[in-house]
């Protein structure tokens, strides 16, 4: 078929982004590639549809075909506007009408703060009204009332209140399917694949390199013979150094225990989004001071502590520290 009509029960929730979801959906409504198709969509007012849902009436069409249409029609001087899907010009002023008349029905609960809200993505390039009239330019006509109805919301009335301006906007306009960027991804396969691969590099990696070097190991362990100094490992000489200068209380359980705290709060406290570092200098800061302060023990528990774990100078008594 050259027109592909499908009537698909949606969440009202998506309503007000009805463009985006139906760009989802294309490739499986019709033949054609998501690029390489056209669609139109109307809410289909009073259709029975299960509870805290909507019915949508949308329509494909192979871009190339109605590409096709126009260039023909050009030839003989003919630029449209629009491509229409079913409803005549009768029909569009009723549908008009009936539009104007449920918006000055106070009782269908359609108020002005819904129809005003965020009106910075509605006002996007690719949106309802900008991209409608970006639509027109591109076929040669010239979108002078839905400029108007572009800027009207910038515009004060009397009190300094924002006008409210209503219009509408053929409810079957064509719509063209672009690719939308996206900051997210899906966790499968996207992210666990290349996870798993990189566990599997990193596997073999390790498994060739323990044939040619051998692990650093010590001595037997003489049941008879306790090292001096006893050291912990080295990720743990910075809780030994701190068990040197508290109680085994505060400095085994308190100190840690207020430091992940802190740490488990930072993105309660700085709930910066960016990801720029000269935007997140709270964030920064703080996990500074934290590596900091474990750094300094750590270094501190694996060169300056000699037999009996006294303080002693690496460059005068040696280095008293294996891996």
């Amino acid at each position: 078929s050259q027109v592909i009509e499908r009537r698909l029960t949606l969440p009202s929730g998506v309503r007000d982004v009805l463009r985006p979801v139906l760009a989802n959906k294309i490739e499986t409504m019709a033949p054609w590639p998501a690029s390489q198709a056209l669609y139109a969509y109307q809410e289909v007012a009073g259709a029975a549809a299960p509870g805290g849902q909507i019915a949508v009436d949308v329509w494909v069409t192979s871009r190339a075909r109605v590409e096709k249409l126009l260039d023909d029609l050009a030839r003989f001087g003919l630029k449209p506007g629009t491509v229409d899907v079913g409803l005549d010009s009768a029909e569009h002023a009723a549908h008009v009408v009936d539009l104007k008349i449920r918006f000055q029905n106070e009782a269908l609960g359609d108020p002005c703060r819904r129809l005003a809200r965020d009106p910075i993505r509605k006002l996007a390039p690719d949106d309802r009204l900008v991209g409608v009239a970006r639509l027109c330019e591109q076929y040669g006509v010239q979108p002078n009332h839905l400029a108007a109805v572009i800027a009207r919301p910038v515009a004060s009335g009397p009190g300094g209140h924002t006008q409210r301006l209503l219009t509408v906007v053929k409810s079957g306009s064509i719509q063209d399917v672009r690719s939308m960027p996206q900051d997210k991804v899906h966790t499968w396969p996207h992210l666990l694949v290349a996870e798993f691969v990189a566990a599997l590099v990193i596997t073999a990696f390790l498994f060739v390199f323990s044939v040619f070097v051998n692990a650093p190991l010590l001595e037997l362990a003489n049941l008879n013979r306790t090292p001096n100094p006893s050291k912990a490992p080295w990720y743990f000489l910075g809780l030994q150094e701190l068990l040197t200068m508290f109680h085994p209380m505060v400095a085994g359980v308190t100190i840690p225990g207020m430091g992940l705290f802190v740490l488990g709060m930072a993105p309660y406290v700085d709930k910066n989004p960016s990801n720029k570092p000269e935007d997140r200098k709270f964030a920064i800061s703080l996990m500074t001071v934290h590596l900091m302060f474990w750094s300094v023990l750590v270094m501190i528990g694996s060169f300056f502590r000699g037999p009996g774990f006294n303080f002693v100078f690496p460059w005068t008594r040696g280095l008293f520290f294996e891996l």
